[in-house]
């Protein structure tokens, strides 16, 4: 997750979530005030319901965590599903011996695709800084978001390739790494294949808005780039995983899935 590029006021970025997710229901929340059409969704009333979209609730050790139940977790399973769809068909053409042809990868952000962080943002009023965010990663012990592991791991079985394209810095590899290994998405996490950004030494590929003096690149250029490179080592990237849309754009993918999540915004 390119933290530094989330928006600067923690409530406009919940207002813009919640919106997509619960804007129907705004008008009946009793917003309505005197000589004003344009009142925000209240930050109060939006932050109950991002706890009731993902189940929120504190285990024995006094950490946010997500129901199984949850509407969130209903709206992941709907996505799986769909997405073991999208695997088959790609294992199944790539298994024809008449199909010359790239090998099919699959490409997966980390943050709130993999590991779920509703821990940090419920105790930060969805709120951030740099210095936190970096303690908590470290710690390394952020619950999976419900399914992807296994995906991860579905994947490999039917021979697609697996990639991990993350904001992450460099120097949370090893805390990425073991977090991922615990949550059980422990399939190709070497450093070809888990990618991470790094400003001091950014790769080749990245040169037209990287360079080690300078780092321009916006989230969509980072990803991109770093998705045709994959592609350019003789890969079809047949399915790309992100809980943002700037995780997804920029093309180099057949076919994209959006996770859901209220919690924070990623341009």
């Amino acid at each position: 997750m390119h933290k530094s590029l989330r928006i600067a006021s923690a409530t406009a970025a919940c207002a813009v979530a919640g919106a997509v997710l619960y804007g129907a229901g705004a008008a009946g929340a009793g917003q309505s005030t005197a000589n004003s059409t344009h009142e925000p969704y209240n930050v109060g009333l939006l932050h109950t319901d991002i706890d009731t979209y993902y189940g929120t609730t504190q285990d024995a050790d006094g950490v946010y965590q997500a129901s199984p139940d949850s509407p969130y977790a209903k709206d992941l399973a709907r996505i799986d599903k769909a997405a073991r769809a999208q695997i088959d068909r790609a294992a199944h053409t790539a298994a024809d011996k008449h199909h010359k042809g790239d090998r099919p990868a699959v490409v997966f952000d980390i943050d709130d695709t993999v590991l779920l962080s509703l821990d940090y943002e419920k105790k930060n009023s969805y709120g951030y800084s740099s210095a936190s965010w970096a303690e908590y990663v470290d710690r390394a012990d952020r619950p999976e978001v419900f399914g992807t592991p296994e995906l991860i791991r579905y994947a490999e079985k039917k021979g697609v390739e697996v990639f991990y394209n993350s904001g992450l810095g460099e120097s949370q590899r090893a805390a990425a790494v073991a977090n991922l290994k615990k949550v059980g998405a422990d399939v190709n996490l070497d450093t070809d294949h888990v990618f991470l950004k790094d400003k001091a030494d950014p790769p080749s590929y990245l040169s037209a808005c990287a360079t080690p003096s300078a780092w321009t690149c916006t989230t969509v250029q980072y990803k991109a780039g770093t998705r045709k490179h994959i592609e350019s080592l003789g890969y079809d990237i047949i399915a790309n995983f992100g809980d943002q849309y700037s995780d997804l754009q920029g093309g180099y993918a057949d076919k994209t899935y959006k996770l859901p999540n209220p919690t924070y915004f990623v341009e």
